[in-house]
């Protein structure tokens, strides 16, 4: 038996005034997630005088229903998302810049510190003793190194769906071939800071579209840094996720932050469902 739906919607579980030959009534019930252009569309409709025949179920299905966004390639960060934090970046920091101007440049930018962009306009001398600092944090992670939970069964979802993999890291292209070599999972293209401008800039994503031959609006950034993986992310017109597996970011100092992610998780197992939900997954 068909089913239609209430002339007059109503917040009630009643229908008001049931149309007219409808067999099997079943109540309109507003809900606050319905977009309002959408609830005014079905009240016009079952209030209209020129309406005279129920709407089938199926066809109210799929007016609500909207296409997912296609998703060809998935670009990693490297460093706290594809591995385990090993780095202490506030002692590096504090190492490179000191104290006080830490805590000055920390205050100024709360989404955080891009380091790289602080000593760039140093004195040679100068900058070459930051780059020994920040190698010798680096060296000492490499030590430390180890995939992050759920990193190699989120890539062999995406290689099952034939979605490409890329990488975009801050650290130095030594790390990268660690990465490669010890876990077995490679990224394709794989970029480092060699790659200038580095990230925040959107050129390494852009970059690797361009390698993928793909639109930027068809990719997705993954990455556990606002301030460098989500604003390279938005900046090259890409989806962002931004992996906090710890709450940092639900903190009130970055609710006025410039790049929001589009997506938040606190843990890359979560990325398998986001993805099969909200997008259609075609190479």
């Amino acid at each position: 038996m068909p089913s239609c739906v209430c002339s007059l919607p109503s917040t009630t579980q009643k229908c008001l005034t049931p149309l007219p030959n409808c067999p099997n009534p079943i109540p309109f019930k507003y809900s606050p997630t319905m977009p309002l252009h959408l609830s005014k569309a079905i009240s016009f409709l079952f209030l209209s005088p020129k309406f005279k025949s129920p709407i089938p179920m199926a066809t109210l299905s799929s007016i609500s229903s909207t296409p997912k966004a296609r998703l060809r390639g998935v670009v990693f960060d490297m460093d706290g998302t594809l591995t385990v934090p090993a780095i202490d970046f506030q002692a590096m920091y504090q190492a490179v810049l000191g104290e006080d101007e830490y805590l000055r440049i920390r205050a100024e930018s709360p989404s955080g510190i891009d380091i790289l962009h602080q000593i760039e306009n140093w004195s040679p001398k100068k900058q070459q003793k930051a780059y020994e600092t920040i190698a010798d944090f680096e060296r000492q992670g490499l030590d430390r190194l180890q995939i992050m939970p759920g990193a190699a069964e989120l890539c062999g979802y995406l290689d099952s769906k034939r979605i490409r993999r890329g990488l975009i890291t801050r650290n130095v292209m030594t790390a990268v071939d660690l990465f490669h070599q010890r876990f077995g999972i490679k990224f394709s293209p794989a970029l480092s800071r060699e790659f200038r401008p580095c990230k925040p800039d959107p050129a390494p994503l852009l970059h690797i579209c361009s390698v993928w031959d793909v639109k930027p609006g068809e990719v997705m950034m993954v990455g556990d840094s606002l301030k460098d993986d989500v604003r390279c992310g938005k900046e090259a017109g890409a989806f962002t996720c931004l992996l906090d597996e710890t709450g940092r970011y639900d903190s009130p100092e970055y609710a006025n932050v410039d790049h929001k992610p589009d997506f938040k998780v606190s843990s890359l197992a979560e990325i398998h469902t986001l993805l099969e939900t909200n997008f259609h997954l075609a190479p």
